[in-house]
Formats: C-alpha cells, sequence, structure tokens
C-alpha cells in the first residue's frame, strides 16, 4: 500500500518533471487552478471529470463531531474500479481542495489523512474515474471547542 508521503511524493516529482521538460505554467496552472475552485463540480472539471452525482460506491469516514479542528481525521476510499484520483474537499475550508491522491491498479483506493477545519461543514470524498465521471460521498462534521457538541 503507498503511504501518504510516498503519493505526496509522487505528485511533487510529476510537477518537478513538468517544470524540468520546460511545461512549469501545467504544474502551476493545476495546483492553482484546483485550489483557487470554490465548488466541489469546479474541482472536478479542473481534474478532467464531469459533474459530480453521489455514489453508493464511495465512501467517507470521520468523526461527527471534531473537538480539534486543527486535526480531523478522514478516510476516503471507493470500491470502484478504474478509479484514476480519489479527492478529499471540506467545503467551508478557505481551500475546498485537502487531498487529492493518484490511484492505479497497484493502489488500493484507501486513504487516510487529517484535515484543518475552521467551522463545521460538509466533507466530500470524490472519486475520479477514468472515463472522466466524478462520484461522491458527503458527511457532516461539527467543529466543536471541546468536542461537546455546544
Amino acid at each position: 500500500m503507498t503511504t501518504r508521503r510516498q503519493a505526496l511524493q509522487s505528485s511533487v516529482a510529476v510537477a518537478g518533471l513538468l517544470a524540468g521538460a520546460g511545461f512549469p505554467q501545467f504544474a502551476h496552472a493545476f495546483n492553482k487552478a484546483a485550489f483557487d475552485a470554490k465548488t466541489v463540480a469546479d474541482v472536478a472539471k479542473v481534474v478532467g471529470a464531469g459533474a459530480p452525482t453521489e455514489s453508493k460506491d464511495v465512501t467517507i469516514t470521520g468523526p461527527d463531531i471534531a473537538e480539534n479542528g486543527a486535526v480531523v481525521p478522514l478516510g476516503v476510499s471507493t470500491s470502484l474500479p478504474n478509479v484514476k484520483h480519489l479527492l478529499v474537499l471540506v467545503e467551508k475550508n478557505p481551500s475546498l481542495l485537502v487531498a487529492l491522491f493518484n490511484v492505479s491498479p497497484e493502489v488500493d483506493a484507501n486513504f487516510a489523512t487529517r484535515a484543518k477545519m475552521g467551522q463545521s461543514s460538509d466533507v466530500y470524498a470524490v472519486a475520479i474515474t477514468n472515463d472522466g465521471k466524478a462520484l461522491f460521498a458527503k458527511k457532516e462534521v461539527k467543529v466543536t471547542l471541546g468536542g461537546c457538541g455546544g
């Protein structure tokens, strides 16, 4: 199984190769557009997918109530075939995109990460397939001081 660190290193390596090959505008443009997107549909469009639709084959896990918004544990997975990206999005964050995992047949589409959340929000797991479909699941995570639900 690929670790988060290995996935991030691979993403940085791809951006570095694009920049080194004389295409820095592609690496920078993709990153900027993905992080500047304000809706789930906009992020899907940036990664080359169509309009997102809800699917029971995509799973998002996380706490119902997070007592510390600085380190909210989230998990994303899918049983769908031919998935090329698995994304974690937090709707009310300044930058909607939290993580983008590249998936291949050698990589199990099951990832865990931690996200910073400044306020209660819907959290999305979005699976992007090789044929350009965007399928998602969402979960509400409430961020409270002390985790008391108040």
